[in-house]
């Protein structure tokens, strides 16, 4: 195995998932007490989500806009585990040529307009990863080039 292009800064974000936002957003919000941050919708990702922190990290909790269509947000509950990556075209690149397997829509601008891509779950034993491209402020070392300002719905 070759050396490891690229470093995990920490963990970006928690996204949860179910059947209903605001029944989330009563427990980790006002039960909880964490502060509320912003909301994301995406058509195309079938996700509308209320953004959360949780001291530095995010906790996306996420319903899907059309539960009979995929990508299911709610299924499993613990959807994804956001990590910040200092290179995330490095990261993509060499976890490829370790066997990983990519979910499709490849690097993207992800809710928190940093870049995003998602490691396959059958690639990481069941859990479906999130990288994000860390600002240099957190240790990026190459920001990724700017994808254009589009909305998540356009192709």
């Amino acid at each position: 195995m070759s050396e490891r292009p690229f470093r995990v800064l920490g963990v970006q974000q928690i996204a949860i998932g179910g059947p209903d936002r605001a029944a989330l957003g009563h427990l980790w919000i006002d039960l909880f007490g964490l502060t509320p941050k912003g909301t994301y919708r995406s058509e195309r990702e079938n996700v509308d989500e209320l953004i959360a922190m949780c001291g530095d990290v995010a906790i996306d909790l996420m319903q899907p806009i059309d539960p009979e269509k995929k990508p299911r947000v709610d299924v499993p509950p613990l959807n994804h585990v956001g990590l910040w990556v200092d290179d995330l075209r490095a990261a993509v690149a060499w976890l490829e040529a370790q066997g990983l397997v990519f979910a499709p829509g490849g690097i993207r601008r992800g809710a928190a307009g940093h870049d995003v891509t998602f490691v396959h779950p059958k690639s990481a034993c069941g859990v479906l990863v999130e990288l994000v491209q860390a600002p240099e402020g957190l240790g990026g070392t190459r920001l990724a080039e700017s994808l254009p300002e589009s909305s998540p719905d356009s192709p």
